[in-house]
């Protein structure tokens, strides 16, 4: 990796403002706040921080743009809108670049993958493919109930979409949320995480000066208050909810959204297992496992958390991991050699150090790491921790800790651990490796996971769908499935 990230990448002021119906400006009580370097605590600027009045003219600008613009019903003008967001989106990719390595604390590496790259590569150019692929009508057979009659399945889109973006990977979510809701026909309110708002705020700019789309079919809207977020799930006039976020967030989402009977897309954690099988090369295997916990800092919810190895293996397969933790690039994002950088703010490096210090209390053994790392006194940095003797019924291996840290488990056999790996509340994703591809595959088919690799496969693209079993979500985001999760089925019937 030789890429470097563009000067002034620490200190460059994003865009404070929000995007209202058309309109870039700030809140309408003037409040801001600050925008946080999470590896030098350094505030980056301020953003303009939205109240309910804000938050009102957002969902009304929304609802009036889905229902009395062109945007639901004229599919050339989608594509020609997105195709303008497209190009001003990699024109600004370098800025994009140096504001997730500032804001999310991004390790410059990971912006070269799924933090940057891939998803501005397909976000929205797969769905925007489907504009004209999709099938938006098809006849189904006539029928003769009281005279013949014929009938056709109309899609249509479902109205307004609440958008709610987590601040782990902020762009990558805010993109393939956009890209299939705004495809299909609807309109937009979109709420980033108050950590990371900046990736937003320049989409918003974006769309008010360099598209064609019409005010009100996207507006951007940052807060810090939950309670003006929540306005979103509650308020009758959005239709859906887009959420990417934790499964207690999740849980209230449902709660709040239920009264209005909203559609709710909900992307939640997970707890996902890489099952090694006795078969498997460990030493070629095993150096995987770290970038599988660690990569930005253990913050990814599908990243696989739990290894489990064959008891016969066991010593020596945490003799290999120790070996890759001790190892493990990690600390100043801008740093194009490490995987791993800070946590997002101080209150989650300190759940993930309480985590860690659970472990210990259960009776799980601290291999490497476990603590702040002595040689970075600022920034919210943990060391990458390798936790071995874990016992699938302790709490880290039951719960999401989003930091670096991985848990070993012993398995018997390959029946064992498949249980283990499905003896979870979540069913997010998971890795399966073997010797034997299809001794591989028949494990994969086992494992109650929304997505799932084997021998080191990639599942994830734009045009895959993306979800989970249990408490891992509802929905598909992504691919056919996560396009049609934006659309209603009408069903009609005529004569003549």
């Amino acid at each position: 990796m030789t890429a470097t990230v563009p000067p002034g990448a620490a200190t460059a002021q994003g865009e404070a403002r929000l995007l209202i119906d058309g309109q870039l400006g700030e809140a309408t009580a003037g409040r801001r706040y600050d925008n946080v370097n999470p590896a030098t605590e350094d505030v980056l600027g301020q953003t303009a921080d939205a109240g309910p009045e804000d938050m009102d003219r957002a969902i009304a600008a929304a609802r009036r743009a889905f229902d009395e613009t062109e945007w639901s019903t004229d599919r050339e003008l989608r594509k020609r809108c997105l195709a303008q967001l497209q190009a001003a989106l990699e024109d600004e990719k370098e800025a994009l670049r140096a504001e997730l390595v500032a804001e999310a604390g991004a390790p410059l590496a990971v912006t070269h993958i799924a933090q940057l790259e891939w998803p501005l590569a397909d976000g929205l150019r797969a769905p925007m493919e489907l504009i004209d692929t999709f099938p938006w009508e098809r006849e189904l057979p006539a029928t003769n109930l009281f005279g013949p009659s014929r009938r056709a399945v109309w899609k249509e889109p479902v109205g307004v979409v609440a958008a709610i973006v987590p601040w782990n990977f902020p762009f990558e979510v805010t993109i393939n949320k956009l890209g299939p809701a705004l495809a299909a026909g609807n309109t937009v309110v979109l709420k980033p995480a108050p950590d990371t708002p900046w990736n937003a705020t320049r989409i918003g700019r974006i769309v008010a000066e360099r598209t064609d789309i019409p005010a009100g079919v996207v507006n951007v809207v940052p807060t810090s208050d939950n309670a003006v977020a929540e306005l979103l799930v509650t308020d009758p006039r959005v239709d859906m909810v887009s959420f990417t976020g934790s499964t207690g967030v999740g849980r209230r989402i449902v709660e709040l959204s239920a009264p209005t009977m909203k559609r709710t897309l909900l992307e939640l954690g997970g707890k996902s297992a890489m099952i090694v099988l006795d078969d498997a090369d460990l030493a070629a295997v095993l150096p995987q496992a770290g970038m599988g916990a660690c990569m930005h800092a253990g913050q990814g919810c599908a990243l696989t958390t739990r290894v489990l190895l064959p008891r016969s293996r066991y010593e020596q397969g945490v003799e290999i991991l120790a070996a890759v933790f001790s190892q493990l690039p990690y600390g100043d994002p801008t740093n194009p050699q490490n995987i791993a950088g800070p946590q997002i703010n101080a209150r989650q490096r300190d759940r993930v150090l309480a985590y860690i210090e659970k472990g210990r209390e259960e009776g799980a053994r601290v291999v490497v790491g476990g603590g702040r790392p002595s040689h970075l006194p600022k920034g919210y940095f943990v060391e990458p921790t390798l936790l071995a003797d874990v016992d699938n019924g302790m709490t880290v291996a039951r719960e999401e800790i989003f930091g670096p840290v991985l848990a070993v488990l012993p398995y018997d056999d390959d029946a064992h651990a498949v249980r283990i790996a499905n003896d979870s509340p979540y069913g997010l994703s998971g890795a399966v490796f073997s010797a034997s591809l299809d001794r591989g595959l028949a494990t994969a088919r086992q494992i109650r996971t929304g997505s799932i690799n084997v021998n080191g496969g990639m599942f994830y693209g734009s045009d895959a769908p993306y979800g989970g079993y249990k408490q891992s979500g509802q929905g598909r985001q992504g691919g056919i499935e996560g396009f049609e999760q934006h659309l209603q089925s009408k069903t009609v019937g005529y004569a003549g």
